[in-house]
């Protein structure tokens, strides 16, 4: 068997292994926690307002929309 000519089956067949490998080994997964929602948390006093960026720009006329389409 010549390697060379076989080296791409080799290294598709080694990741699928590897691949494999990694899923068998994984430790499970932890189970969902879900956060009790009759908490409320009061935002920290010296925090500025949540920062709104708006996009103002004009619309195509049909026309221009024609033409891109």
């Amino acid at each position: 068997m010549n390697v060379a000519k076989n080296m791409e089956v080799i290294a598709v067949v080694a990741a699928i292994l590897l691949g494999a490998s990694c899923y068998a080994i994984a430790p499970a997964a932890p189970a969902l926690q879900v956060a009790s929602s009759t908490a409320t948390l009061a935002a920290p006093a010296n925090k500025a307002a949540m920062q709104v960026v708006v996009v103002k720009a004009k619309r195509l006329t049909a026309l221009e929309k024609a033409r891109f389409a």
